[in-house]
């Protein structure tokens, strides 16, 4: 697919410098950039043209907490820093189990104006670059927080490489970022796309269908049986359009288009709540806000892009 960076979060080319990582130059130092999170919230200016914060070192409020070094543009080295021992007192804080986190916090030794905002909430208002360096941050500070003990000894291990690797001071055993792959899935009769929706989404949302990759399967493996364990529907060829990494936790989604060789569905409830076929000119009509008991895939997901795509002719 000719297209496939342009998907959120693709695309920014950030010269991750993987070479620094462990030296002295991998270290934060006065005069590095650095960009803020707080329990997996990115720092944002609302009333700014390019909403990610970036600021220079020192930041009082780094000192002590977690880091990992991002990478360098242009010659200036990019950090993150975790926050999150951070407790703000009398604000909205996160609602537990909801889908998207509405409630924003700001910390009173930062600027006027600035707040902590679900990456979610601002994923397309990102330019390529500050999405790739939000989402890479948010993943691993997940990472970090997840895998705080040696999966070999169970004793707590130590951050290193930058932030790019954990090891084991009792048995030295290294332990490194894990990626989930997780393939979503364009399945199409004809004029026709299938949708389903779990029961956690928003009210009337669909989505196209996805699922982890499980040891042993390849991806188009994985497209056949998601997709017959969940809507009962058989996929015959298949083929890879594009990827997104997705830091909501850890994974990486494998966007692929497969035809579907019969129509009628058959879910399973431990998986969907419902699934249906939508054809193009439907499709148009709920993109389009003329159609409004269904609610599109969420802008800046893959699912979006790619049942944008599909709508256009653009698969190729």
């Amino acid at each position: 697919m000719k297209l496939a960076e342009t998907v959120t979060f693709g695309g920014s080319a950030l010269d991750r410098a993987a070479e620094l990582r462990g030296s002295a130059q991998g270290q934060p130092q006065a005069g590095d950039q650095v960009i803020l999170l707080w329990r997996g919230k990115i720092l944002v200016d609302k009333a700014a043209e390019t909403p990610l914060v970036r600021l220079r070192l020192p930041q009082p409020l780094t000192v002590g907490a977690p880091w990992v070094f991002l990478g360098q543009e242009a010659g200036q080295r990019i950090f993150a820093f975790d926050i999150s021992s951070w407790s703000p007192n009398d604000q909205d804080l996160p609602p537990e189990g909801a889908f998207n986190d509405p409630s924003e916090q700001y910390h009173p030794e930062l600027a006027k104006g600035l707040r902590f905002c679900e990456l979610r909430s601002y994923m397309t208002a990102l330019s390529p670059r500050d999405a790739e360096l939000s989402a890479t941050a948010k993943a691993m500070f997940h990472w970090h927080a997840s895998h705080r003990f040696c999966a070999r000894c169970g004793a707590a291990s130590d951050s290193a490489q930058s932030g790019w690797q954990r090891v084991c001071p009792r048995c030295s055993a290294s332990h490194f970022p894990r990626t989930d792959p997780v393939v979503i899935m364009l399945i199409t009769s004809g004029q026709n796309v299938l949708l389903g929706r779990s029961p956690h989404w928003p009210e009337g949302m669909y989505s196209l269908l996805a699922g982890f990759v499980e040891p042993g399967e390849t991806i188009e493996a994985a497209v056949r049986r998601e997709v017959l364990e969940e809507s009962g529907i058989r996929v015959g060829s298949v083929s890879y359009l594009a990827s997104q990494p997705w830091a909501f936790p850890n994974s990486l989604m494998f966007g692929c288009h497969g035809e579907a060789l019969n129509t009628d569905i058959t879910i399973d409830p431990d998986e969907l709540q419902d699934a249906l076929w939508i054809s193009k000119a439907e499709l148009n009509d709920i993109v389009a806000g003329i159609r409004t008991d269904i609610l599109p895939a969420r802008a800046g997901s893959i699912a979006h892009f790619l049942l944008q795509h599909w709508l256009a002719d653009r698969l190729d």
